[in-house]
Order: structure tokens, then sequence, then C-alpha cells
């Protein structure tokens, strides 16, 4: 079984990734300091959460974008 996320962390990830969507990577540490720019003050553990998710999401989208790629494209590249 997974860990689970609460609600507010899930939705404020996913708004963040919705108004900035080229300004987080798949590090966590860089995902971190803009989530610490970007909002006011959340605790140090809601920020780690936030950030953790996004850090997730992001390289979900990596390997589904990866897994478009039909293998036909790349022996001809």
């Amino acid at each position: 079984m997974g860990k689970v996320r609460i609600a507010i962390v899930k939705k404020t990830a996913k708004k963040l990734l919705e108004r900035y969507p080229d300004k987080f990577t798949t590090d966590f540490e860089e995902n971190q300091k803009m989530v610490t720019q970007l909002l006011n003050s959340p605790t140090k553990w809601m920020r780690n959460r936030i950030s953790g998710y996004i850090t997730t999401l992001k390289k979900t989208e990596e390997k589904r974008k990866s897994a478009m790629t039909s293998p036909a494209e790349e022996l001809q590249s």
C-alpha cells in the first residue's frame, strides 16, 4: 500500500503546476525553493509534501511522454 497525501497538498500542487508549469522540474530541491518563493509561508512539513508531490507528478509526466514515442520512431533516428 502506498502513502496517503492529504487533499490540500494535492490541490495546492496541482494549482501551482497549472499556473507555473515551466518553473518546476523533477528535482526535489529546486521544487522546494520554488514552492517557498511562490507560497506565503506554509510549514516546513507542508512545503516538503507539496514539493515532493510536484516532483512525483513531473516524473510521471516525463515517463508518459517517453512512453508515447513509438519504437519505430526511435529506430529511424
